[in-house]
């Protein structure tokens, strides 16, 4: 390029209101507009000729550059939410785009990106994000957020709560949640899996037992209500108690009283409980499998969860979450997951609830190498389900299921929802009016 059309091609690029900048194939800049030097804050006679990575400072320059993705693809880059380290060490949110640069043959000489300051859209997703957080329960669900709005007065009126829900619905993080912002949070939170020990052990890890009590009983050992003492005891899946350990519970739960195993002195403890379980304890009762005087006294508040099949909108939030959890835990950066991947989830039905999204994500970081998680890095049976899917879909009234499910989850944006389905905007129209979908 001469000089004339350098200076020309500058005077363009300055003019516009996006930060751009050109690499030549070695991925050294060669052109850099104002935007770009006034968010950056550097002077662009410091950086031409440098390699870009040093001027960016990007989370993805070491692993995932774009530049290099396209000049190796292909393929734009289009609106991809990065972090850059100014001259200041300010962390700074931008969105790029990325394109290839080529000579008057066709052949590529170098690569350009365009990039805007996102950190007041940033600033407000955090926004959102701690709106609808509580805790470490993420969620805006109306159900889930009306829950969030009582657990407070549940927290502090100290009383005895059943927390309702099929298996993953994340009632041991509710039960958390209450005991966090109680007055009992200086003290101990001692869960107990009611379904994962045997009749026989259940009373002496309720309950403790003496030196003695039985042959292995070589010293005095405290059960989960001593170790709880002025804090809680969460009883995880307190339908499976057998009906002689629902009674000892409802004698400890009416005078605060027992006595451990092989004991002969009467104990007195501090302890509130919370329960959880996935069966119906009404339906229990009925059946007599469940003690009716020791319902109705663990039954004083009863908190009953959806399942993530009845708050997919919360699919988005949890994602990301789960994405930004396990980019801490296995030290990566990954951003999001494909159009595709989200797609797929969509259209699951989840019987695992929230614990099988969570594993689904971190079987896809094990073996996700890029910055998206993409299909492939699936669990095998969400890839034959998509498979099975992509066939059944063509009939009309699963067309319609498909197209209302994608409209829920991003609140009727149907810009956004037509990009989900892969059609234009027009077509999504035509067939919600045709479909009938309000």
């Amino acid at each position: 390029m001469n000089s004339e059309d350098h200076n020309r091609t500058k005077t363009i690029l300055d003019s516009i209101v996006d930060g751009v900048f050109t690499v030549d194939r070695d991925f050294r800049i060669t052109l850099i507009n104002r935007s770009a030097e006034k968010i950056l804050k550097i002077d662009a006679r410091d950086a031409i000729g440098k390699p870009c990575h040093e001027i960016f400072n990007s989370n993805i320059c070491q692993y995932s550059c774009a530049l290099k993705e396209t000049i190796k693809t292909g393929e734009s880059i289009v609106n991809k939410t990065i972090y850059i380290i100014d001259q200041d060490g300010k962390k700074i949110p931008i969105s790029i785009n990325t394109s290839i640069l080529r000579d008057e043959e066709g052949g590529i000489v170098g690569g350009v990106e365009t990039f805007r300051d996102i950190t007041e859209v940033s600033s407000l997703r955090k926004t959102i994000k701690s709106t609808y957080t509580f805790e470490d329960i993420v969620s805006k669900n109306k159900k889930m957020q009306n829950i969030f709005a009582i657990l407070p007065d549940i927290a502090e009126g100290g009383s005895s709560v059943i927390i309702e829900g099929a298996s993953g619905t994340g009632k041991e993080l509710i039960a958390h949640a209450i005991h966090n912002i109680s007055s009992r949070n200086s003290r101990r939170l001692v869960p107990v899996n009611c379904a994962a020990m045997p009749e026989t052990l259940i009373e002496s890890e309720l309950f403790g037992y003496k030196s003695g009590a039985f042959t292995d009983a070589k010293k005095d050992k405290p059960g989960k209500i001593a170790l709880a003492e002025g804090g809680t005891l969460f009883l995880d899946e307190v339908g499976e108690l057998s009906l002689s350990v629902q009674a000892k519970l409802l004698r400890f739960m009416q005078d605060r009283k027992y006595e451990p195993l092989g004991g002969i002195n009467t104990v007195t403890a501090n302890v509130r409980i919370i329960a959880a379980t996935n069966k119906n304890l009404s339906d229990e009762v009925a059946a007599k499998r469940f003690r009716e005087d020791l319902f109705y006294r663990l039954n004083v508040m009863r908190i009953t969860l959806p399942s993530l099949k009845e708050r997919m909108e919360d699919l988005p939030l949890l994602i990301r979450h789960f994405i930004s959890m396990y980019n801490v835990i296995k030290e990566k950066n990954i951003e999001g997951t494909s159009d595709e991947v989200m797609k797929i989830l969509m259209n699951h039905q989840f019987p695992g609830n929230i614990r099988e999204l969570e594993n689904i994500i971190e079987h896809s970081f094990i073996l996700c190498k890029e910055s998206y998680i993409q299909t492939a890095h699936l669990p095998e049976y969400l890839r034959s389900f998509n498979s099975e899917l992509t066939r059944i879909t063509r009939l009309d009234d699963l067309e319609r299921v498909h197209i209302e499910k994608i409209l829920s989850w991003t609140d009727w944006n149907k810009t956004e929802s037509a990009k989900l389905l892969g059609i234009d905007k027009s077509t999504l129209w035509r067939k919600i009016k045709r479909h009938g979908i309000e």
